[in-house]
């Protein structure tokens, strides 16, 4: 979420998606719903996922662990059915950590800018590197969802704001860095993996919106590229 103080003409993004690529837990989770006994399309893939025996039908033990994850990263409905929305979830995590220590490895994002930070909306993720040199990530973001998606193309971060909030939403937007008119890079409280999205920031923990904000300025170069699935 993101606007620039009293401009309310300034499109918004949302609030809020290694150093560290984990299993980020955002708010408060949802209270857990009824266990359901159906298979889902994905049983396999997500029992695999989750160190579960693959048998490819549903247990009360699948569904609880299914659930359990479903509620960490505020996936609704949260009954521990192995559906397309969970699979995604944790198909997105699975390239996520292939990624490791080289995320600009097809060199899209520009090395001759000197410090850029890096949004690869494609793998839900971002970094900051310095010429060829990774100097932080890639750490997984939660950008804009569809019909709100954070905006591709070379951008420089112009505004900052370390206690942001918004005037329309009245949300609070820790280590606001503006790039797009209203979208920002922000701590958000919630899962990286949280789906559907923002309305167009790239929300980060808290630990890395502080390491955004500690390691760029104004002036400093940011390239968004690629497409987040589902958009």
């Amino acid at each position: 979420m993101g606007e620039i103080r009293r401009r309310a003409t300034v499109v918004l993004g949302t609030t809020a998606l290694v150093a560290p690529l984990t299993l980020a837990l955002g708010a408060a989770p949802a209270q857990a719903a009824s266990c359901t006994t159906q298979t889902g399309p994905y049983q396999k893939q997500v029992e695999k996922f989750l160190g579960r025996p693959v048998d490819g039908r549903q247990s009360a033990a699948d569904c609880k662990a299914t659930q359990a994850f479903q509620t960490k990263h505020g996936i609704t409905p949260n009954i521990g059915y192995a559906g397309p929305v969970t699979w995604g979830v944790m198909d997105l995590m699975n390239k996520q950590k292939a990624v490791g220590k080289n995320p600009n490895k097809a060199g899209k994002c520009p090395v001759n800018k000197g410090r850029i930070a890096c949004v690869n909306l494609t793998l839900q993720l971002s970094w900051i590197q310095d010429g060829k040199k990774l100097v932080y990530g890639p750490v997984p973001v939660r950008t804009g969802r569809n019909g709100y998606e954070t905006r591709t193309g070379l951008k420089k971060i112009y505004w900052r704001n370390i206690d942001h909030v918004s005037t329309i939403y009245d949300v609070p937007m820790p280590y606001a860095q503006f790039f797009d008119g209203g979208q920002a890079f922000h701590s958000a409280g919630v899962s990286m993996w949280n789906p559907p999205g923002s309305r167009g920031c790239v929300n980060m923990t808290k630990t890395t919106a502080k390491k955004y904000w500690s390691l760029l300025k104004n002036g400093d170069d940011v390239y968004v590229y690629g497409r987040k699935p589902g958009t």
